[in-house]
């Protein structure tokens, strides 16, 4: 039932002149769920008290609560065409008396940890697109039907919304970035090994998936206590986010993941001096994406000691900073940042050869993330002792990987058995760092194991290759025209 719901949403704000894209259904389709999990947390609270003989205040005031201004009912518990708001009157209504109260929230909230500020600043951050309150009601009847009371439920719609935070990568634009493969996510955080009390970080969050495949982790991995429950909810996961859709859906995800009030912080990571982070900001685990490719500003390259333009080259030395002695990485880069012969890439390298023990890479084939044919490693890494030994697996697959063919769980299964003991096989070899080159810190994958490395490549994977770079340079060129325009 919820899927055929998602899908009616989304041939719905089809026909709304507002909303031209996935990555436009996404937006307007959360802060609309938002709203209706508001009201059926608000109930549950509600109730909860009730049963512990105690009195609840709600969060929203009655005038802009669901039941009053979104679905109203009758006696028979259907929406009530009489008092439902609809056409100009239901927008006029959003864009000019609820946006402007949820946005207060913002200023009145007791800190940034509570529900309260982040109603604030999801509705700060964004606007309403829908252009026909006729659309909207539509959008809103269909919302209505949801239900987030039971943990099934909860845990049906966060499976849904996946699917549309992934189909919003796929659609291209500039979605991909929001979406990593939850298969391959799900074996980094195996690799990790998170526990229970463990602070866990991304500075680069996206839609959340490393936190939310976190929660899965830890909630399976013993039976919880009130305690953990607790440590679950508000010390455990923690985000920082710069783009405004993508801080939404990261949020929006992780309530749908059961997190209440995810310690999601919008803002940009980058522009925090390394300097100013002391002890107390540390966290005892880091895992990322970040953007790559991305060209920071030189007042934001001189927060780093090593200055590079290159986005994901700053996150990793704000990663390393960040972690706590003893602390514990998995974060995806591409693969030339082994290779690079750059001075910032050579720094880098040495930077995290000497701080951190660069224990495992796992080197990934091209299509891993839809639309680009860009080729990433995994680099798995521990703050506080220099690397001795790296040992690399390479993910050879019998297949060529894409929209209609990922990556799954099951692909990976052999890196994460080899790893526990890093083990060799016709896939998998160790290198001293003894034996690096300590010029150039060249960290290629060669394996030893495969004679002939340099063989020519497929015809259809140069093609796609070739594709994503045409993709590539027409956003750049597309970016470039609207800061002229």
């Amino acid at each position: 039932m919820f899927e055929q719901t998602f899908k009616n949403i989304d041939d719905v704000l089809w026909k709304d002149a507002g909303c031209s894209s996935e990555l436009d259904y996404v937006e307007q389709t959360s802060w609309i769920l938002f709203l209706k999990y508001l009201d059926d947390f608000e109930k549950d609270k509600k109730m909860a008290a009730e049963l512990a003989g105690k009195s609840y205040t709600t969060i929203i005031s009655p005038e802009y609560r669901w039941n009053v201004w979104a679905a109203p009912k009758d006696k028979e518990g259907r929406i009530d065409h009489h008092k439902a708001l609809t056409g100009d009157d239901l927008k006029d209504f959003v864009d000019h008396k609820l946006f402007p109260y949820l946005k207060k929230f913002k200023t009145s909230a007791e800190s940034a940890t509570t529900i309260e500020y982040k109603i604030g600043e999801i509705f700060s951050e964004l606007k309403n697109k829908i252009q026909s309150g006729y659309t909207m009601r539509e959008v809103v009847n269909l919302v209505d039907e949801l239900r987030f009371r039971s943990n099934t439920e909860k845990h049906e719609m966060s499976h849904l919304y996946e699917d549309k935070i992934k189909n919003m990568g796929n659609a291209g634009r500039n979605g991909g970035e929001y979406y990593t493969p939850r298969p391959l996510i799900k074996t980094i955080v195996k690799v990790v090994v998170p526990i229970i009390g463990n602070k866990i970080y991304d500075g680069a969050v996206g839609s959340a998936g490393f936190l939310c495949e976190s929660f899965e982790y830890l909630k399976t991995s013993k039976d919880l206590t009130t305690k953990d429950a607790k440590i679950l909810q508000k010390d455990t996961f923690f985000g920082k986010e710069k783009k405004s859709l993508a801080y939404i859906i990261g949020i929006m995800n992780m309530i749908l993941h059961g997190i209440e009030a995810p310690n999601i912080v919008h803002t940009n990571t980058l522009a925090e001096n390394l300097a100013d982070i002391q002890e107390r900001n540390r966290f005892d685990i880091v895992l990322a994406n970040p953007p790559f490719g991305g060209k920071e500003r030189s007042e934001v390259q001189q927060n780093f000691p090593i200055k590079t333009s290159e986005t994901a080259f700053l996150f990793l030395q704000h990663f390393i900073k960040i972690l706590k002695a003893g602390g514990k990485a998995g974060v995806i880069i591409k693969n030339t940042f082994l290779s690079n012969t750059d001075n910032a890439s050579v720094s880098l390298r040495k930077m995290l050869l000497e701080s951190c023990n660069l224990h495992t890479v796992l080197d990934l084939p091209g299509g891993i993330f839809s639309g680009a044919g860009v080729k990433t490693v995994v680099l798995f890494f521990e703050k506080g002792a220099p690397t001795r030994k790296v040992w690399f697996y390479q993910l050879n697959l019998d297949r060529n990987l894409g929209k209609t063919n990922p990556l799954n769980e099951n692909d990976l299964a052999d890196f994460v058995k080899l790893q526990k003991k890093k083990e060799d096989s016709e896939n998998s070899w160790s290198v001293n760092v003894a034996d690096v080159d300590k010029t150039t810190f060249d960290l290629s994958v060669k394996n030893p194991h495969k004679k002939d490395e340099t063989a020519l490549r497929e015809p259809q994977a140069i093609l796609d290759e070739m594709k994503a770079l045409d993709k590539e340079s027409e956003s750049i060129l597309s970016s470039i025209f609207k800061q002229i325009q």
